[in-house]
């Protein structure tokens, strides 16, 4: 049996998606800068896909950029707003958490000489409210907090961290990387007071190579790519019109029958976290309860490395992540299982489980006998 626990990392692309890209790559092929006929056909993919994803966020259309991926999405949202704001102020607030697309440009901002303020989190990987409450200042131009953590599975505050930066200080910019949260929760920038919002094609059964950002109305953004002005100026470079077209259609159906598939999500979820507190010698970090994401589990097994449990499931045909798989081939330990206080056997022994509407209880149970199989094996061959 072979068993895809990657989600986080990759999705398997949906029939749906596929077919609409093929029709874009091989028959509306134009470039949609392009006068003429060929040009318009391609257009209307982007101005289809842009109605698709506006009606998933309550968001306009005109509020909606294409990226390369998430990455480029949070790049944008972060150097393009600091560099934007940056006379009113040079300090901005993070977590201790977030994925190397943010943290990573946090440090590069901090070498420009932006100030950077890193909230701690708590045991689940949740933010205090009142560390950030008293962190916001009048020169805090912006503040970054993912929605769902990528390792954890821990679900942010966002509704009342929006609330309370608004109140605290208006003019400061929100921004949500929601890379492992479309498609998992129903998300309204606008009722959430987020200003800029990342997002993936392929966490979503989308392609890879594309990604969205919302950017507010009347949010101002320096770009960060340059070149023949393309979508208002803000991302140069003709669109990738396939990738484009099958992100919209991805978009469109992760949220067809969404709250039948996060229920049963969870439900698995549930099963899962049960079957493994079955095993001797394993631990689940963070919440347990449906307050954490649908898809993601976080599970250590002290005495046996990550990479020798994960090469070890591989196997026997079960592909579970390291950590974030963005960085995953750089053997570092984790910021997000340090944040949360992990002791140092844990450190070193944690993979992530993360599944998709299309995991089975059939799936769940042989994965949890494998480890029930192996984990003696192994814990015994590391004592030696």
């Amino acid at each position: 049996m072979q068993v895809y626990l990657d989600n986080s990392a990759t999705t398997k692309v949906s029939p749906g998606v596929v077919e609409i890209m093929t029709k874009a790559m091989t028959e509306d092929y134009g470039n949609p800068s392009s006068l003429h006929n060929m040009g318009l056909y391609a257009e209307n993919y982007i101005k289809k896909a842009k109605e698709q994803i506006a009606k998933t966020l309550h968001c306009e259309e005109k509020e909606l950029l294409f990226t390369s991926c998430g990455t480029e999405s949070d790049n944008l949202a972060i150097i393009g707003s600091a560099m934007a704001y940056q006379r009113s102020g040079k300090h901005i607030i993070t977590t201790k958490i977030e994925h190397p697309a943010v943290g990573s440009t946090m440090k590069y901002l901090e070498e420009l000489g932006f100030e950077v303020t890193y909230l701690d989190v708590d045991q689940d990987g949740i933010i205090d409210l009142k560390q950030l409450e008293d962190a916001i200042r009048e020169d805090t131009i912006l503040v970054s907090v993912m929605y769902v953590n990528n390792e954890i599975g821990a679900v942010e505050p966002i509704a009342k961290i929006g609330a309370l930066i608004k109140e605290k200080n208006p003019a400061t910019l929100f921004h949500v990387d929601a890379i492992q949260a479309y498609g998992k929760f129903r998300i309204y920038p606008k009722q959430d007071k987020i200003d800029l919002l990342a997002v993936s094609g392929h966490k979503i059964h989308g392609p890879k190579g594309v990604g969205f950002l919302y950017v507010k109305d009347k949010t101002k953004l320096k770009p960060i790519i340059h070149g023949g002005g393309h979508q208002r100026g803000l991302r140069s470079g003709t669109e990738n019109v396939p990738g484009v077209a099958g992100l919209g259609q991805a978009c469109e159906d992760i949220y067809k029958n969404f709250d039948e598939n996060i229920q049963k999500m969870y439900d698995l979820r549930d099963y899962f976290i049960g079957r493994l507190q079955e095993i001797e010698g394993v631990s689940v970090n963070g919440k347990t309860t449906h307050e954490n994401a649908p898809h993601i589990i976080s599970v250590s097994v002290p005495g046996v490395r990550s990479e020798v449990l994960l090469h070890t499931l591989e196997e026997k045909g079960i592909y579970v992540s390291a950590g974030s798989a963005c960085s995953s081939n750089k053997p570092a330990i984790s910021a997000t299982l340090k944040a949360i206080g992990l002791s140092k056997d844990k450190l070193e022994s944690t993979v992530r489980i993360s599944m998709c509407e299309n995991n089975t209880k059939e799936e769940v149970d042989y994965t949890c006998d494998v480890l029930k199989e192996v984990i003696p094996v192994l814990t015994r061959f590391v004592r030696r």
